[in-house]
């Protein structure tokens, strides 16, 4: 599945109260300028005209992968774009402006937890928007002993793990609904 454009609109009845109730369809960025590779994406990198430098690659558990001519490179956290651009500017040593196309074939690193107190933990793949309803949903919802106001989201960023409070119990009631984010990739939901 090759990564593309998307957009977004949002029905009358979704707006605001006082907001606008039509609205023209929002262009994003493409996902291939936005998406970024994780470990365990496979990638199809192509040189035009040069079949021995067609390669598909996963991305490995250190976030690098290996291509002919280069040797090893990072690859876990840059969007499509930028690993293209590396790719060409290091085979350009070799090869007279190389073309090249760069594809991911299958995302894998796209995943969240749901540990604890549920019908069915585990590993769930994050597919488009998930927000933790969904994902407590998909674990097959809470079981009997699960103690809905003392539920954790764990989120890794560049400076450590940040721990989110869930109240379920709140959340279903509308009382709390900033608490219903959206995940992403690695989130851990632990429900106690």
């Amino acid at each position: 599945m090759a990564l593309g454009a998307i957009f977004t609109s949002f029905p009358a009845w979704a707006a605001e109260p006082g907001a606008a109730k039509e609205s023209a369809p929002v262009a994003e960025k493409p996902l291939a300028d936005v998406y970024r590779i994780g470990r365990g994406d496979a990638l199809s990198i192509s040189v035009w005209k040069d079949e021995s430098l067609t390669q598909q690659v996963v991305v490995l558990p250190d976030g690098t992968i290996s291509f002919p001519l280069i040797g090893e490179l990072r690859a876990d956290g840059r969007t499509v774009a930028e690993l293209k651009t590396e790719l060409t500017g290091r085979l350009s040593r070799y090869i007279p402006d190389p073309t090249l196309s760069v594809q991911v074939m299958h995302v894998n690193s796209q995943v969240v937890y749901v540990i604890g107190k549920v019908n069915g933990p585990g590993r769930f793949p994050l597919e488009g928007r998930l927000n933790v309803l969904q994902a407590l949903a998909l674990a097959g919802g809470l079981n009997p002993f699960a103690k809905s106001g003392r539920i954790r989201i764990f989120r890794e960023n560049g400076q450590g793990t940040r721990m989110l409070l869930f109240d379920y119990d709140a959340v279903a009631k509308g009382e709390r609904p900033e608490q219903n984010i959206q995940l992403e990739r690695g989130d851990v939901i632990v429900v106690h």
